[in-house]
């Protein structure tokens, strides 16, 4: 069945999409096909791995943060997410997220 849905729970703060709502805290609930399941998680593994270059660059002072690339790559990916959750989720959900000062 292709377009079957599964329920997943997607947590911001955690950077985590999880199947079981009890395994961990979560903010949004989405209805997603199999295929997006996985653009979830590399969305967040890059976005972690970007916060660890921000990390290491943290102990170079000369480098000043509001002119680091990685911080700007973090907040597309996270809009992407929002995206994502926002295209997924139900209505409640996605009246918040248009409320969010990126989406557009």
């Amino acid at each position: 069945m292709p377009d079957q849905k599964y329920t997943m729970y997607v947590s911001m703060s955690h950077k985590q999409v999880l199947l079981d709502p009890y395994s961990s805290p979560w903010e949004y609930k989405v209805e997603v096909t199999k295929e997006a399941y996985p653009v979830f998680e590399r969305l967040f593994a890059q976005m972690e791995r970007l916060e660890f270059r921000n990390f290491l660059r943290s102990h170079l002072p000369y480098i000043q943060y509001h002119y680091d690339k990685d911080n700007h790559d973090i907040d597309k990916r996270m809009m992407k997410v929002y995206a994502l959750i926002h295209e997924y989720t139900d209505e409640e959900s996605k009246r918040f997220i248009e409320k969010l000062p990126f989406f557009r």
